[in-house]
């Protein structure tokens, strides 16, 4: 990869932190937006409570600005062992969007809104093409379709994320929440480029190499402004997954995130021994 190529990454990297989230750098949060949910999604007002930072639900319609009780949000990436079709080796993929009960425990598979086995068709039937696209290239699934990877993710997680709830809605239509849900995980992951924090600390893939879990943390929370579980397999010594921490000011599809500064009660949910190996992919063509 080119010099030009790198600074061209970074730069976009740090234009989707300013105008995405406006959460990583020293901005005035309340008014910045991350992207027009669907339709009907609520309006909040600017002093909505943040998510876990309240003993007690917000009662009323003020509920549908305050994620609860589930209000300690997780973005998920892998870094796969392989390179993916139509993927590059520098991939990190997106696993998921998940609400933890801001303890480090979680409910999973809810009522709070309906549950979709049809990811695919309802995505297509809001003419969200430039999502499907995004999400086949960077929310895949381990083994199967990726459909069926999005359906577990939204059943399990969206299910109990209460600001999705159809009552939320002004003029609900079923799969309203399905859009908001996969746009904004897919939104936080398009600024959050692991990848490029890691190379611009110096950590990059390497067979042999082993880098200190210390300098991997670091690295990403200087990138994301807000705390980082990560996640190895192997003997723990294997970088596999990256978990960023937010909290959420207003509803889930209108609010901001806003980068969590501890980890709370049970937070930590890290596995990695002290010095870890971050591995190159297999080329795709290995495996043929």
């Amino acid at each position: 990869m080119t010099q030009s190529s790198l600074s061209l990454r970074g730069l976009l990297a740090h234009a989707g932190n300013l105008l995405t989230f406006g959460s990583m750098v020293p901005l005035p949060l309340s008014d910045i937006r991350p992207y027009e949910a669907l339709s009907g999604a609520p309006s909040c007002p600017v002093d909505s409570p943040i998510s876990c930072h309240n003993n007690t639900p917000v009662a009323g319609d003020d509920s549908c600005c305050f994620v609860y009780p589930g209000g300690r949000m997780l973005l998920t990436q892998f870094w796969d062992q392989k390179t993916h079709a139509g993927g590059a080796e520098q991939d990190w993929t997106l696993h998921g969007l998940w609400p933890d009960l801001c303890d480090g425990t979680y409910d999973q598979f809810c009522h709070m809104t309906p549950r979709y086995n049809n990811i695919t068709e309802v995505l297509e039937h809001y003419d969200q093409q430039e999502l499907l696209q995004f999400m086949n290239r960077f929310w895949l699934a381990s083994s199967g379709p990726n459909s069926g990877l999005w359906s577990h993710e939204f059943n399990k997680h969206a299910t109990c994320i209460n600001t999705l709830a159809p009552s939320c809605y002004g003029d609900h239509t079923p799969g309203m929440e399905v859009v908001d849900y996969f746009s904004r995980a897919s939104a936080l992951f398009r600024m959050l480029d692991t990848y490029h924090a890691l190379e611009v600390a110096g950590i990059v893939p390497h067979s042999r190499k082993h880098y200190p879990l210390a300098d991997v943390t670091a690295a990403l929370e200087r990138f994301s402004g807000g705390k980082v579980v990560l996640r190895c397999t192997g003997r723990r010594d294997v970088l596999h997954e990256a978990w960023y921490v937010y909290y959420v000011k207003g509803s889930l599809q209108t609010g901001n995130f806003l980068p969590a500064k501890d980890l709370g009660k049970e937070g930590d949910a890290g596995n990695c021994a002290p010095w870890i190996k971050y591995l190159p992919k297999k080329p795709l063509e290995e495996d043929l």
